[in-house]
């Protein structure tokens, strides 16, 4: 007879993964890969991470922590609030997460229920939806437009037919990179709570901008944000991210953590403290984005790709590639075997409208950049 398995695991894949995968087999078989596939940076973790983590191998008991996070980062994560963005967020509200993705799945199974309904827009990063399903949650896809840079509206938000229980915003946002003006995100957090609806901020780009300024829901009536070493910190890894939490949901989430995690990495959140201190390094990181940004807006168009989202934070370019092809997954699949370069269907990010998108990440080394845009201009001669 054969044994039973979950439904809950029939979710779609994250197809990026999956092209990372197919890359990394053509490296290991000689071929030469440019990765602008994968959300991360190419950099290493800051010189003083590093050093903070040989520290703490060499003097420290590397064990669990308290399941909300140490103390001392939790106070390093409050004061970077106060810092960054001139707010007062107490340490008490701070959880230190597994990454991002162990504060989103913390944050669904706290603040929502079997059953309930859950607004995100499209396109928008495939894994809220895929958890969102498989912990039993009904994903309600608002379908945005480049208008709006495919960020979602409160007109938008008018016209969903039936209850919701919670809203997912991201700014900057994945795959487009758009920036919500504080004023907006300030009306939407504002229309939520009136509403008694759970807002969900992921905030994980935040100090990778271009002119915008990306404002946090950090204390907007009842939100939830979430955070990341991954991004700007150049830690991905290292697997470490943070949530600010509205006061009902601390304990909740303190519970869940510690059956489902003990806690994050402790080597990880002892080396974290130090990222705060490496500004220096990290914006020149970020200058390299803004470079790296700047070349392929001007090369992807003479390569054919001449309908770009002109980002606003972030490190992607999300292109439309309606004129090429109607498969964005056999036609990045194309791209990979025949010029080397790995970039993201959109299919990833938009079910619907994705087969005409393809998502381009600029984090890697600027040379790497210039290469990748050269191969796709002889490619599409």
């Amino acid at each position: 007879m054969a044994l039973k398995a979950s439904r809950r695991a029939a979710i779609d894949p994250f197809i990026v993964m999956e092209v990372m995968r197919a890359a990394n087999e053509r490296a290991a078989n000689g071929g030469d890969i440019i990765h602008m596939e994968v959300g991360q940076p190419s950099t290493a973790a800051p010189r003083k991470v590093l050093e903070a983590a040989r520290s703490a191998l060499d003097s420290d008991l590397i064990g669990y922590t308290d399941a909300l996070g140490l103390p001392a980062l939790r106070s390093r994560i409050s004061r970077h609030y106060a810092d960054f963005y001139g707010l007062d967020v107490p340490a008490s509200r701070i959880a230190v997460t597994t990454g991002s993705s162990g504060g989103f799945l913390l944050s669904f199974l706290a603040a929502f229920d079997p059953g309930d309904r859950v607004a995100l827009a499209m396109p928008g990063y495939p894994c809220y939806r895929h958890i969102l399903t498989a912990l039993g949650l009904a994903p309600v896809l608002i379908e945005t437009h480049a208008a709006t840079k495919f960020q979602p509206t409160i007109a938008d938000l008018e016209g969903v037919e039936g209850r919701l229980d919670g809203l997912i915003l991201a700014s900057p946002s994945n795959p487009v990179g758009a920036v919500l003006p504080r004023a907006e995100l300030a009306a939407i957090a504002a229309w939520c709570a009136a509403r008694g609806v759970r807002l969900i901020s992921d905030e994980i780009y935040h100090g990778i901008t271009f002119g915008a300024v990306a404002a946090s829901a950090a204390l907007a009536e009842g939100a939830v944000v979430i955070n990341s070493f991954s991004k700007y910190f150049s830690m991905t890894g290292w697997r470490l991210g943070w949530m600010v939490l509205p006061d009902d949901l601390i304990k909740p989430v303190e519970r869940l953590t510690q059956n489902f995690f003990i806690s994050a990495p402790a080597l990880s959140q002892l080396a974290g403290i130090a990222a705060f201190d490496a500004r220096e390094e990290l914006e020149a990181n970020v200058a390299r984005y803004a470079r790296n940004r700047e070349i392929l807006l001007n090369d992807l168009p003479k390569a054919g790709f001449d309908d770009l989202i002109t980002t606003d934070g972030a490190f992607y370019i999300y292109a439309n590639v309606a004129h090429l092809t109607s498969d964005s997954l056999d036609f990045c699949r194309r791209m990979l075997s025949e010029t080397g370069v790995a970039a993201t269907p959109g299919i990833d990010f938009d079910p619907a409208r994705g087969h005409h998108f393809v998502r381009f990440c600029f984090s890697g080394a600027t040379p790497d950049m210039v290469e990748a845009a050269r191969r796709l201009k002889e490619w599409r001669k």
